[in-house]
């Protein structure tokens, strides 16, 4: 579904990324609350209504502040997709301007932003008994074997995989048996963009290392407190797939030890901090590759008085 472009820039798309903890969120809000618009999610962990504390989703007093959307919506059981994260971004976008509100999308998921702006491939579905045989598969054999197997039968594709990374792995897998081309293949196909680049304000934000270190330690500290170590324990009872995509939320995996006594919480808080920090790292390097034109947002910046920010955003 692609979306026109905006009557004027008054409803021109602002796109905000950024690393976990730099801020952006709280930013999306501000520019909603005086431009009048909403703010729509494009983190791959916060559409998750289970996970609430450990993804940072908006409390329902952000929610007040201004209208939200794409936040808590998907079962934890559900496997949530690119594809389906780009369908329903377009739908909100367009009700949005239904409604009169600019969008205002924000996040830390980089494959979302590009999905939105590039259009996606146009991979088939996957037959649901070939998606059951390779999740089975991940769970039996482990990622290692899985990409020795990706390996012999598709290598141009698994010469691009992390042979740890399981989901991708399986994905892979799954369109090269149900659709009997390589993924490779259909990546390579062109996309229809759901946001044209050049209608829309596309802003990243950016912090020192450092900084993001610190203020996502104090975050994590601080969902600790509200709860974190409670929320994953009530996943945990969920008995879900290993490889579903939840699974992989910054700081479930140590607290799921902590939770069945493999670890100690002091441990698995440490080792939560560490996976974070090895994230930023990641986000950093992927965001430097992919959002060269993007307009880079300091601190000093957001922190300004509102002319001033509206003045940097709509010049």
């Amino acid at each position: 579904m692609s979306v026109p472009p905006p009557a004027s820039s008054r409803f021109a798309p602002i796109l905000i990324a950024g690393a976990t903890a730099s801020g952006k969120s709280a930013l999306a809000m501000r520019l909603a609350r005086e431009l009048g618009g909403v703010v729509i999610n494009a983190d791959s962990m916060q559409v998750y209504r289970e996970l609430n504390i450990l993804t940072a989703r908006p409390s329902p007093a952000d929610e007040a502040v201004c209208p939200h959307a794409l936040y808590g919506h998907v079962g934890a059981h559900e496997a949530y997709s690119v594809g389906r994260y780009v369908t329903e971004a377009a739908k909100a976008i367009a009700s949005a301007r239904v409604q009169g509100l600019r969008p205002i999308i924000t996040g830390g998921t980089g494959l979302y932003f590009k999905g939105l702006t590039e259009g996606l491939s146009p991979i088939p579905e996957v037959a649901l008994d070939v998606r059951a045989h390779w999740r089975k598969q991940a769970e039996a054999l482990g990622a290692q074997r899985l990409h020795e197997l990706l390996l012999v039968r598709d290598p141009v594709m698994a010469e691009k995989l992390n042979p740890a990374d399981p989901q991708r792995i399986v994905r892979a897998l799954e369109v090269l048996d149900s659709s009997g081309k390589s993924l490779s293949y259909w990546q390579a196909q062109p996309g229809t963009p759901v946001v044209a680049e050049a209608n829309a304000v596309r802003l990243l934000v950016r912090r020192d290392r450092e900084d993001l270190h610190l203020r996502a330690g104090r975050r994590f500290d601080d969902m600790m407190a509200k709860g974190a170590l409670e929320e994953v324990s009530a996943l945990a009872a969920l008995q879900l797939d290993p490889v579903s995509s939840v699974m992989r939320a910054l700081g479930v995996a140590p607290l799921l030890a902590a939770v069945r006594g493999q670890m100690e919480l002091a441990e698995a808080m440490t080792q939560a901090k560490a996976e974070t920090r090895q994230y930023v790292k990641r986000q950093d390097t992927w965001f430097r590759k992919n959002m060269i034109s993007w307009k880079p947002i300091s601190t000093q910046q957001m922190e300004s008085n509102n002319d001033a920010l509206l003045a940097f955003i709509d010049p």
